[in-house]
Formats: C-alpha cells, sequence, structure tokens
C-alpha cells in the first residue's frame, strides 16, 4: 500500500526531522511503495495536492539535510474538520483523495489542534468501514499535549530560550545604572517554554529574577512588588514572562485563527510601561516572537533525535493495524535520561491542555522549582553536528513551483 504524511500548525526545529522519521521507516518496509507528502497540511490532502517524497528525498544527504531543517518543509494550516454528523462533504473528500492514490495509512504530526483532526478522520474511517489508518506524530514548543512526557519541538525551543536569556544577562549586566528586562516568551495557556528559562538556575545563574506563568494568579500590584524586591538585590533585573498571562482586556489582540486561539503579543510592552511609570529606572522589553520556534543553529540534539525516532514509531503502530492513536513519550528516569515511545487513544490528546504542575512553581507563583530544573534539563541536551554552507546551516527545500 502507499502511506500519506502532512504537517501541521506553527513550525518547530524538529518537525521536519518527524517527516524523515515516516520516511526512513517506509523505505525499511516492504508492504509500503510510494510515500505521499500532503501539502499544507489536511488542506493537500482535501485538495489532492500531494507529491511523491521519494522523488525528492533522493539521497542519505537529503534526509540529513531534511532532519536539519527547521519550520515545515510541506508546508503547513489550522483547518479545522467540521463535525461530521452535521456536514461530511470534506471528509468524503478526504476519503477519495485517499483511495484513489491507494493510501492504506495517513499520518499528521502537529499539536493539540492536528490531533483533533487525527481523532476526526479516524472516527469517520471507523464509522464507515474505511479501512484507512490514521496516526499522529506529535509535536509542539508549547509542550501542551496530554499524556506525553513532553513534545518534540519543545527541547530546542527551551535550549534557544534558555541561550537567549543567558546573553541578555550578560549584556544586561555591564552598566551600572540599575534597569529591568522583560522578556516575552510564547505560551497562551501554559507556561512550559516560559518555564523553562529556569535551567539556567542550574548554572548557578540568579537570573531569570523573576518568572511568570499563566497557571499561577498574576497582578499588577503583585508584580511591581517583586520587581521592587529584586530591583533592591539586583543591579540588573532580568523577568520571563508568557505571552498568556493574565491582564486587561486590550493588552493583547483580538484576533482569533480557525480554532479561536487568540494571537497573542503585547504583554512585555505592557509591563515595561508599568515599571517605566513606577521606578522611573532603564527598562526594555524582548519578545522572542518566531526565532523560539525554528533556531535551529542552537536545536537539542535529544530533541531531533527523538523526532525522529517517534516518526518511525508511528509508521510501526500503524502496519501493526492501529488507528486512531497519537505517538507519546513516557519518561523513565530523569538520570540517567531515559524515554520510550507507545501509542495512546488520541481522545485522550486531541482539545486538551497539559499545564504546569503545582510542584513545578514556587509558593509565591513567581518563579520555578528545582523539581521542574530536573525535568527539563535531560530535554536540552546535546548539539546537531550541522552540515554548513558558506557559514550558514544548510537547508533542504521544496521549489515553490512544487508548493503551488
Amino acid at each position: 500500500m502507499n502511506i500519506a504524511v502532512a504537517q501541521s500548525g506553527g513550525p518547530t526545529c524538529a518537525i521536519n526531522a518527524s517527516l524523515a522519521g515516516v520516511f526512513r521507516e517506509a523505505l525499511k518496509n516492504p508492504d509500503i511503495d510510494a510515500v505521499f507528502g500532503s501539502i499544507n497540511g489536511i488542506e493537500g490532502i482535501i485538495r489532492d495536492h500531494l507529491i511523491d517524497l521519494k522523488n525528492l528525498l533522493r539521497t542519505s544527504e537529503d534526509l540529513n539535510l531534511l532532519r536539519q531543517t527547521p519550520s515545515t518543509v510541506l508546508g503547513s494550516c489550522r483547518f479545522k474538520l467540521p463535525d461530521r454528523r452535521e456536514d461530511d462533504r470534506i471528509y468524503r473528500q478526504i476519503a477519495e483523495t485517499l483511495k484513489r492514490r491507494k493510501i492504506g495509512a495517513f499520518f499528521y504530526i502537529g499539536g493539540n489542534d492536528s490531533m483533533d483532526t487525527v481523532q476526526k478522520l479516524s472516527a469517520y474511517f471507523r464509522e464507515t468501514k474505511t479501512d484507512i489508518r490514521v496516526i499522529g506524530i506529535p509535536k509542539t514548543i508549547d509542550n501542551d499535549l496530554r499524556i506525553t512526557d513532553h513534545t518534540p519541538g519543545f527541547g530546542s525551543a527551551a535550549k534557544y530560550v534558555a541561550v537567549t536569556m543567558q546573553e541578555i544577562i550578560r549584556d544586561s549586566s555591564v552598566y551600572s545604572i540599575p534597569s529591568v528586562t522583560i522578556v516575552e516568551i510564547m505560551g497562551r495557556h501554559a507556561g512550559w517554554l516560559t518555564a523553562s528559562s529556569a535551567v539556567l538556575h542550574a548554572l548557578s545563574e540568579p537570573a531569570p529574577h523573576l518568572i511568570y506563568v499563566p497557571e499561577a494568579h498574576f497582578s499588577e500590584e503583585r508584580f511591581l512588588r517583586d520587581v521592587e524586591q529584586q530591583m533592591a538585590k539586583h543591579k540588573a533585573v532580568i523577568i520571563a514572562v508568557s505571552e498568556g498571562i493574565e491582564v486587561p482586556e486590550g493588552v493583547q489582540s483580538g484576533v482569533v485563527d480557525n480554532f479561536g486561539h487568540k494571537y497573542l503579543s503585547g504583554i512585555g510592552r505592557y509591563l515595561e510601561l508599568l515599571v517605566r511609570e513606577k521606578f522611573g529606572c532603564k527598562v526594555r522589553s524582548i519578545e522572542l516572537n518566531v526565532m523560539q520556534r525554528c533556531s535551529s543553529h542552537i536545536c537539542s540534539k535529544t530533541d531531533i533525535d527523538e523526532a525522529e525516532e517517534i516518526g518511525a514509531a508511528g509508521v510501526r503502530c500503524a502496519m501493526h493495524g492501529e488507528t486512531g492513536r497519537v505517538m507519546v513519550f513516557r519518561r523513565i528516569h530523569d538520570a540517567p535520561y531515559a524515554v520510550v515511545t507507545e501509542p495512546a487513544d488520541a481522545s485522550l490528546i486531541a482539545n486538551r491542555e497539559k499545564f504546569l504542575p503545582s510542584e513545578f512553581l514556587t509558593p509565591s507563583g513567581n518563579n520555578i522549582s528545582d523539581k521542574a530544573i530536573a525535568y527539563f534539563l535531560p530535554l536540552i541536551q546535546g548539539e546537531v553536528d550541522l552540515v554548513m554552507r558558506h557559514g550558514v546551516p544548510a537547508h533542504f527545500t521544496i521549489q515553490e513551483s512544487v508548493l503551488k
């Protein structure tokens, strides 16, 4: 039979490594013939816009470049499937495309919303007695998928945040005048990525001195008291803050995507103005923005290796006859670090979020505990030996004409 794979949601450093894992494992299996890549996620299946990956990934060098390339080489989407009981036309289009291409298994690499697609499609195929298996391959820098210990893409993003935060600390400490630097980090409802900046405490860095995440109640009055206390101790105060902490209406964008998620930005600037008005000191805000998603030059080898393995595990799962499953990591040890890969039911993951456990937060709610550091540290370990060209990392890309 043939198989198809697609990528969805926000880009990461590791999502193409999972694609490489799916492709490599498919090559090993004599029961798999063509490996199709769907352009722009599930939209490519709906439009029958698929490409034969064997025509693109011809050599091991191609696969190695794909593995180190950030973002989604096949393109992405944020397309929400309707309720099939209300409108099944799109489901019939998807089934028609897959049947015509003789595709017996579909792999969707993505986050919470992509697993919604996995759940809905697999349920539709079961109800219509269509023999097409659907497997979810997780990815998200937000690390907010249920069941799995962590998600591919998170470790590399966490490593970038930690390294960048460390460099901000060095930059901010050179002057004699008091200063406050506020670093805004991605995280809509869950503060995993912001919390990961605390790994610098394992290097005896006192900064970030304050860390604010959506899981802890936030108030402006308490924030200003916290800053004042830290300014009494440190010349340069460094603060990490999640973009999704609770702030007054109007501070952040009210625009939403197809899944109802708000586009967030502006909390750093808002807190900067509060600090300037209260203390009159040198203050600046830095929004890490999209750089934290795709900074492959500082990616975690652990993350990339695991991303490839979980893609391969998804193929093995489908070839064992399973469907409606999402591949997850189960941690065995922190030190020495060890995980196993196993399947979980998509219904336990789709449209659900995983939040920082309370024991990862300090009682004051303005920093991260040592217990959390033991969780984060293994995920940022190792450096990938990147192929470089003219002094910058080489990337695998598909010609724009193919993607149209």
